[in-house]
C-alpha cells in the first residue's frame, strides 16, 4: 500500500512545519497535505523513537491487511507528534489520502457529541440532567416513570432503559427520524432510566432535536459554531450534505475475497447525526485530541470535560470488541465515551463502523497522549491500532 506523499508525518528524523500549523488558532492558507520537511533531527530522544517504531508497526499492519486507505494521528501533552496518511482515497485510483481527507466517523461521532453537550450545559443552553420530556411534551415510552424521568444524561449515557440498539433496523432502512420518535412507546423497557447500559442510536441522536429546540439552529450549525470552529477542526461536518458537499472525501470498500472494491455511498445513520452523522479528517481529530488532552480555558475548561468523561454506569462490552486490549480492569460508559480502566489509567475511547468505513479514537488524560485512526477499508488491522500505541507508551513510561 502506498504512502501518501502530501501528509503531515511527524517521526524521529523528519518534523512538519504544519504541525506548529495546527497548533494555530489561524485556518490555514494552504492545504495540510502541502506541509513539506523543514527539520532534519539528528538526535532521538525517547518519544521520537517510540514514535518511530510504532510507525514501522503501524504501517506493516496496514499492508498486511492490505488497507486502501487511512490516517492516524498521535498527540502529547497538547502537540500532534505524529500524523501520516496512507494509501488512496478509492482503489483504482491515484488520488492519495491526505490530512485534509475526510471519512465517515460512524460512532465516533459520539465522542465528540459528547463533548458538544458539555460545552451546551456549560453555556447554560442545555442542561444534562434536564428532563426530555420538558423538551418535547408529546414524548412518551412504554412506561410513565420512564417517559417522566428521561434526561438528556440518561440519552447520552445509553442508560434509558430501553432493550439496547431500539429501532437501529429502521435508521437503516432510512425511516425518517420523527417517525421513529414517535414509534418509541412500542419499546420493551428492562429498568428504570439510570439503572442499566443499554447501548442505543435512536435514543442517543434525541439530543440533535433538543438543541434544534432549544438553540434555534440545527444541530449541524450548532455543532460546528460551538465545536468545529472553535477546535480548528477545518473539515469536520454533520451530515450527508457536509460530506458529499466536500470533494476530497475517501471512499468506502468492502472486502471481497483477498482484496477491497469500491461500494456505492450510502446514506446510512445519516438520520442519526449526533450517534453516527459526524464527518472529519485527521487533522481535524488530531486538533480534537489537542484540545481535551491540553485545554485551552477560551475555547474548553477541565470541567467540562471531567463531566463528561465521568463514569455513569458499568458496560459490559463484549471481549470481542477489546480482544487485543491486555489487562483490562474495567469497562464504564461516561458521556458518549467509553471508559476503560487499563494498565491503572483511565482511557476514554470509542470506535466506530459504517459500512464501508472504521474510525477509533482514545485519549488518556492521565498521561496527555491521545490516537484517533481513519480507513476507508475495514478489517482486522483497526482493532489493533489504539492497543498497540498504549502498550508501547506506557511500557516506555514504564522504564523511565
Amino acid at each position: 500500500m502506498r504512502v501518501s506523499k502530501l501528509l503531515i508525518f511527524i517521526i524521529p528524523a523528519i518534523l512538519f512545519a504544519s504541525a506548529a500549523l495546527l497548533q494555530s488558532g489561524n485556518k490555514p492558507e494552504a492545504p495540510a497535505s502541502a506541509a513539506k520537511p523543514v527539520v532534519f533531527k539528528r538526535v532521538l530522544s525517547a518519544e521520537d523513537s517510540l514514535i518511530f517504531r510504532y510507525d514501522t508497526i503501524l504501517t506493516h499492519l496496514l499492508e498486511s491487511a492490505k488497507n486502501v486507505g487511512a490516517a492516524a494521528v498521535i498527540t502529547i501533552n497538547g502537540e500532534v507528534k505524529y500524523l501520516k496518511c496512507f494509501g488512496v482515497k478509492k482503489a483504482g485510483e491515484n488520488d492519495e489520502v491526505d490530512a485534509g481527507t475526510i471519512f465517515r466517523l460512524a460512532s465516533v461521532s459520539k465522542p465528540i457529541t459528547g463533548i458538544f453537550a458539555g460545552i451546551m450545559a456549560n453555556d447554560s443552553l442545555i442542561g444534562l440532567d434536564e428532563k426530555v420530556i420538558d423538551f418535547l411534551p408529546d414524548f412518551y415510552l412504554k412506561d410513565t416513570l420512564s417517559t417522566s424521568q428521561l434526561s438528556v444524561r440518561h440519552l447520552l449515557s445509553h442508560t434509558s432503559g430501553l432493550v439496547p440498539h431500539a429501532y437501529d433496523n429502521l435508521i437503516e432502512d432510512g425511516v425518517p427520524f420523527n417517525v421513529i420518535i414517535d414509534s418509541l412507546h412500542r419499546v420493551n423497557i428492562s429498568a428504570p432510566p439510570g439503572q442499566l447500559y443499554g447501548y442505543q442510536n435512536v435514543l442517543f441522536s434525541i439530543y440533535d432535536t433538543i438543541s434544534v429546540l432549544r438553540s434555534g439552529q440545527s444541530f449541524e450549525k450548532k455543532i460546528s459554531e460551538r465545536l468545529f470552529k472553535p477546535f480548528n477542526m477545518y473539515h469536520a461536518s454533520a451530515g450527508l450534505d457536509g460530506f458529499t458537499g466536500n470533494k476530497n472525501f475517501a471512499y468506502p470498500h468492502g472486502r471481497y475475497g483477498n482484496s477491497y472494491k469500491p461500494i456505492r455511498l450510502n446514506t446510512r445513520y445519516y438520520n442519526t447525526n449526533p450517534a453516527a452523522g459526524i464527518n472529519a479528517s485527521i487533522s481535524d481529530l488530531g486538533n480534537f485530541l489537542n484540545a481535551l488532552t491540553d485545554p485551552r480555558p477560551d475555547i474548553i475548561n477541565s470541567a467540562v470535560i471531567d463531566s463528561i468523561l465521568t463514569p455513569q454506569v458499568r458496560s459490559p462490552l463484549k471481549w470481542i470488541y477489546l480482544r487485543h486490549w491486555d489487562k483490562v480492569q474495567s469497562k464504564h460508559y461516561g458521556l458518549g465515551w467509553r471508559l476503560i480502566g487499563y494498565h491503572d489509567r483511565t482511557i476514554a475511547y470509542h470506535g466506530g463502523y459504517v459500512r464501508g468505513y472504521r474510525a477509533e479514537i482514545a485519549l488518556c488524560r492521565e498521561e496527555g497522549i491521545g490516537i484517533a485512526f481513519l480507513t476507508n477499508s475495514p478489517g482486522r488491522a483497526g482493532s489493533k491500532v489504539v492497543p498497540e500505541f498504549l502498550d508501547m507508551y506506557f511500557e516506555s513510561q514504564a522504564q523511565k
